[in-house]
Parts: structure tokens; C-alpha cells; sequence
């Protein structure tokens, strides 16, 4: 491997590295403020690519109906427990039911019908990304609301058991959606720079500066913020951010909303680099899932560069090693583990 090869294998590197750092920032916010493990964040990466490549090719996207189904399923649940208030409390019934119903009915119809109306029409790039972030991100709350809120009080393995079965109901509907055929999307940017003898690509500098900006937002937001600080302790102690006035339901669906929002912008990132199939998200949130915790699920800038280091190690590995290049960046975490396993203190934990 001579330095010219090097070079285009870092480059690489950090532009993947890049989109695993922004779903990992996706999931360390998902845990540390609903203790959810969220296994389906790479099925928002692969319907927001495949959403906005149905728009580039002029197609109406399935997951406009996804949406509103979603929607009406919300409205039903929040319709039932109102209907189950008791007497005192139903005065407030016909202003809370105008509520639920502009939220989970009227805007994914509007949604449906603003698709609708555009989708035929050559749009530009910006618009394009617009309309597909506003049909895919209003599902990450919508999946809170469905599957994680009932839940919300009751222990970490029960949340993960939950996230792997919505993880195979959202690739079964990916399937269902967007068909076995995969997609790619129109560059971001054709620009190249030259950078000596190594040339960079405008699409690159989008994903990294996309992936900068928003790993220092969110680490000011939540470091530095009274509002991020309340998010994080609903991970600490649910029932003493409730006693102080937090509310931890919209919590849990702010976490999931930005969370659904990076994973369709990884997407959209991502795919004019690679083909894009409905199960292609599951193995790029994997590997974000592993800078993750090289960060213990806690930490943005740690999640950050671990995801970094995951890029990297996949670049050279598909180089010398192509057949096993996977195998090498999951075997990464193996060391991380034993190693956190043994600098943290374990406390006993109290029964209940």
C-alpha cells in the first residue's frame, strides 16, 4: 500500500465513519433519555433514502400511507385511554380530542395530500430533502407513542425485547414498501477539490460537515442547556424528573423525533455513495451502534470518534481483507466491552 492509497482509504474512512457517527449520536440520545436500546434507528436511515429516491424518480413514496397509518393507530390508542378518564376529567374531552386529532390525523393527511400534489413535479434538491424528512420524521414519535410509552416505566431488557420486534415489523413494512430492488439518490454536490494528488468529493464534505455541525449542537445542547440537562435525567430517575416538573413523555418523543431525523438525513446522506435496499439500514445502525459504545451510550464526543475509528477500520479492512471486513469492525467491540467491564466500578444493584 503505497501513501496515495492511504490517503483515498482515509477519506473513506471518515466520510463513513462520518454517517455512523451521527446515527450513534441518534442512539446514545435515545438512551440516555428513555434507557431504549434502539435497534430500528437504521430502518429511518434506509426509509429516508428510499424515500427521497422515489421523489427523485417521480414516484408517490408508500411511506406517505405508512404515515397516516401510523397516525391513526396514535389516535385510536389516545382516543381509548381518554375515553377510560374518569367522570371528572371529560370536560376537557372535545378540546384534547381536537388536539389528537389535528396531531396524528390532520397533519400526516396534509402530508399525504402535499406529496400527492408534488411528487410529479421536478423538484429542486432542497425541496426534495424537505418533503422527505417531513413524511419520515414524524414516525420516530409515532413508533414512541405505539410502542415504547406504554412501557416507558419498566425495565431495560423488556425496551430492548420491544426494539427488536419493531425493528423486524419496520424491515418487514421496508419490504412491503420499497420491494427487494435497491436505490440510489442524486449527489448532494458533483463538485471534486484536489487535494494534492488525492481528490475529494463535494458529496464527502457534505456528510462530514453535516456530521460536525450536528455532533456539536447536540453536545452544547445537551452539556450545556437547562433543557438538555432535563432530558438526561429521565434516564437517571424517571419518577424525580416527574417530581421536578419535567415532563418525561415529551421527553421521549423530542428523543425520538431527532432521532428519527438523523437517521433519514444518514440516509440521504449515504446513499448517492452506495445502493440503498429496504434492510440496508439494519447493518449501517449496527456499526453505529458500535461507536455507540466505544462511548458507553453515554458520551457524544467519545460516540463520535469511536465511530470515526469504526469507519477507518472498515476502509482498510475492505483492502486487506474484504471477505472478513465485517467481522473485524464487530469484533472491535469485543476489547471495548471487557475493557468497560473492567474500569467500571459495579454496584450492587438494590432489590426492589
Amino acid at each position: 500500500m503505497d501513501l496515495s492509497i492511504a490517503a483515498i482509504l482515509a477519506q473513506d474512512g471518515i466520510t463513513t465513519g462520518a454517517i455512523y457517527a451521527l446515527l450513534a449520536l441518534a442512539l446514545v440520545l435515545v438512551f440516555s433519555v428513555t434507557r431504549v436500546i434502539f435497534i430500528p434507528q437504521g430502518e429511518f436511515v434506509s426509509y429516508g433514502a428510499l424515500t427521497l429516491a422515489a421523489l427523485q424518480s417521480q414516484k408517490f413514496p408508500a411511506t406517505c400511507g405508512l404515515l397516516v397509518a401510523l397516525g391513526v393507530a396514535c389516535f385510536v390508542v389516545d382516543t381509548a385511554g381518554l375515553v377510560r378518564r374518569p367522570e371528572r376529567r371529560r370536560h376537557h374531552a372535545a378540546r384534547t380530542l381536537a388536539m389528537l386529532a389535528g396531531k396524528y390525523l390532520l397533519f400526516p393527511i396534509a402530508a399525504y395530500a402535499l406529496t400527492h400534489g408534488l411528487f410529479t413535479h421536478p423538484l429542486p434538491m432542497i425541496m426534495q430533502i424537505a418533503l422527505a424528512l417531513l413524511i419520515v420524521i414524524p414516525m420516530g414519535p409515532f413508533v414512541y407513542r405505539l410502542a415504547f410509552q406504554p412501557i416507558a416505566g419498566t425495565t431495560t431488557l423488556l425496551l430492548l425485547i420491544v426494539s427488536v420486534a419493531v425493528h423486524f415489523a419496520m424491515v418487514g413494512l421496508g419490504l412491503v414498501m420499497f420491494g427487494a430492488e435497491g436505490s440510489r439518490t442524486n449527489a448532494f454536490s458533483d463538485a471534486t477539490f484536489n487535494l494534492g494528488a488525492m481528490t475529494i468529493s463535494g458529496q464527502s464534505l457534505w456528510v462530514i460537515g453535516t456530521a460536525v455541525a450536528l455532533i456539536v449542537a447536540l453536545y452544547l445542547y445537551f452539556d450545556r442547556t437547562i433543557s438538555g440537562k432535563a432530558l438526561r435525567a429521565t434516564s437517571v430517575n424517571r419518577l424525580g424528573a416527574q417530581l421536578v416538573g419535567i415532563g418525561t413523555t415529551q421527553a421521549g418523543r423530542v428523543a425520538f423525533t431527532l432521532a428519527a431525523g438523523l437517521g433519514a438525513l444518514c440516509g440521504m446522506l449515504v446513499a448517492p455513495l452506495t445502493t440503498i435496499y429496504y434492510d440496508s439500514g439494519f447493518l449501517i445502525g449496527l456499526k453505529g451502534f458500535v461507536g455507540a459504545i466505544i462511548g458507553g451510550l453515554v458520551s457524544y464526543p467519545l460516540a463520535a470518534a469511536g465511530s470515526v475509528l469504526v469507519g477507518l477500520l472498515e476502509s482498510y479492512s475492505s483492502f486487506w481483507a474484504s471477505a472478513y471486513k465485517e467481522v473485524i469492525v464487530f469484533t472491535l467491540i469485543i476489547p471495548v466491552l471487557l475493557w468497560r467491564s473492567l474500569a467500571t466500578p459495579h454496584a450492587e444493584e438494590a432489590e426492589e
